[in-house]
């Protein structure tokens, strides 16, 4: 059943319809700097939607005006999702279709709403996620690290001993890293994570991504922080990209030697696993392996 009336909204001065929507939660991503980074589908759902449930509303009054929308806007974050929340599904299980936006980019990565999510989800409500802008994928794409294996990590901590325990436990990690920082904490970050990753380590920082001034700064953590300290003032959206640690290839001989001791304690699935872990080579591959090497 449709609840939300046609709408309108204006792209290059042509007046468009939306159609109606469904009563649902719809998760839509918006752009991360470029205005123009945004879907058709995106725009209609803004248009049609009841209510736009937004980060901060003044954020999100810059893209819809943009595009001609007057779409109702209340504010949900971190600082009203326990008494707002409630009242969102309470709305859409009354027929509403509400639409769910960050400042920017798409929610919940590393922005409020997993929890609303979480509860539409435990009390049933369809929830519809509309993909677009990520500054993660992004900078990853743009970095020329990493060949799709990758982890989003996220802010690390602002004190010096809670960032370097935090990044302690991406040492030895074979993906490639993503991190957000502000410009404020890039040094430091950059600093911290030479001591933990190894200055040598190749790493990006994407800066301003899909704006006028946007950039990228390759080299290795050292070679980033002697650019960044010539810098008298280091500004906008950064996301570090970090190479992941890459395992030596181990000779064929030393791969039988661990499958062998491996067997020797181990089901024939979980020494094979095992051996991955410790190589990095694939878990099938030495399978087959351990599977010849028990053969009489």
């Amino acid at each position: 059943m449709t609840t939300s009336p046609p709408a309108k909204f204006t792209i290059r001065n042509s007046v468009l319809t939306a159609p109606a929507l469904e009563a649902g939660l719809y998760v839509v991503a918006t752009p991360i700097g470029n205005l123009r980074d945004i879907s058709l589908r995106a725009l209609e759902t803004l248009a049609a939607a009841d209510v736009i449930a937004c980060e901060d509303t003044r954020a999100t009054a810059v893209l819809l005006n943009r595009y001609g929308i007057e779409g109702t806007r209340i504010s949900y974050n971190e600082h009203n999702a326990d008494a707002r929340g409630p009242d969102i599904l309470r709305q859409i299980a009354e027929g509403a279709a509400i639409a769910l936006v960050s400042d920017a980019g798409t929610p919940l990565v590393s922005d409020p709403g997993s929890r609303l999510v979480q509860q539409a989800v435990q009390d049933g409500i369809r929830v519809i996620p509309l993909p677009g802008a990520s500054a993660p994928l992004a900078a990853l794409v743009g970095s020329g690290i990493g060949t799709g294996d990758f982890r989003f990590c996220g802010f690390p901590p602002g004190k010096a001993g809670a960032r370097a325990k935090w990044l302690a436990q991406f040492s030895g990690a074979a993906p490639t890293l993503i991190f957000f920082e502000s410009p404020a904490r890039l040094l430091a970050s950059l600093g911290t994570m030479a001591q933990t990753f190894g200055g040598t380590r190749r790493a990006v920082v994407a800066r301003e991504l899909t704006k006028l001034h946007e950039t990228f700064y390759r080299g290795s953590l050292e070679d980033l922080i002697a650019e960044f300290e010539q810098m008298d003032r280091i500004r906008g959206e950064i996301v570090i990209v970090v190479d992941g640690e890459k395992k030596p290839i181990p000779a064929e001989a030393d791969v039988t030697a661990l499958l062998s001791d491996a067997l020797t304690r181990l089901k024939t699935k979980d020494a094979a696993a095992e051996v991955a872990e410790l190589t990095g080579l694939p878990r099938q591959q030495l399978y087959q392996q351990a599977l010849a090497l028990k053969k009489p």
